[in-house]
């Protein structure tokens, strides 16, 4: 989808790893900035989410850099608990654009993403972040306790390259730092996504022959 702005928002793929590194620098340097703690991710953990269509970049096409079009934004999904729970997860924004609304609109195309492919999924989400919170409560989620999170050990697991992961073992997995957000579909009956970003994302899914889940 391209904005009024020229700002392109899309659903990744491998074409995209390229985008990487850039990615990971900007969520430490953003990490750094806030003093936050952050869950580390690997060069190769961002770039299979890219292939297996589970990310969303935000690229600039008027703005060239050695790169091709210049990096904007990203963030993606992950399924946890035999896909009934998802995860959106590492957003993040380049300086140069903040303050576009840009971190909304990435929000919008995970959160939509999430709902197309396992709509009967719980999405949640652990952030310290003010911005997040905001985003999350209005597409519907809501604070719940770390326990109505999903139990998935490997999620979990994630958060050990945290800073604030010890605090997390300490507290045995009840609560941290982040606060954890919750939107349960079965609350939400027939609530409608953003519908220009539905029908993109369904026809980018069917184009790319990855399954959507009924």
């Amino acid at each position: 989808m391209i904005y009024s702005d020229g700002i392109k928002i899309i659903v990744a793929d491998a074409s995209h790893e390229k985008y990487v590194d850039l990615i990971l620098d900007t969520i430490r340097e953003a990490a750094k900035k806030r003093g936050t703690g952050i869950a580390e991710r690997t060069h190769e953990y961002v770039a299979t989410k890219m292939k297996e269509g589970k990310a969303v970049l935000a690229l600039d096409p008027g703005v060239q850099t050695e790169l091709g079009e210049k990096f904007v934004g990203f963030s993606y999904i992950e399924t946890w608990g035999n896909k009934s729970y998802v995860t959106t997860s590492g957003l993040i924004v380049h300086p140069d654009y903040q303050g576009r609304n840009i971190a909304t609109r990435i929000k919008d195309h995970t959160f939509t993403l999430a709902r197309v492919r396992w709509p009967h999924a719980k999405i949640f989400s652990l952030t310290s972040g003010d911005a997040v919170m905001k985003m999350n409560t209005a597409l519907g989620y809501v604070p719940v306790s770390f326990g109505q999170l999903t139990d998935d050990n490997a999620f979990w697991r994630g958060c050990q390259g945290c800073v604030n992961y010890p605090i997390l073992e300490m507290k045995n997995r009840k609560f941290c730092i982040c606060t954890g957000m919750l939107y349960d579909p079965e609350k939400h009956p027939s609530e409608p996504t953003p519908l220009k970003v539905f029908e993109e994302i369904i026809d980018e899914m069917k184009q790319r022959g990855l399954k959507v889940e009924n």
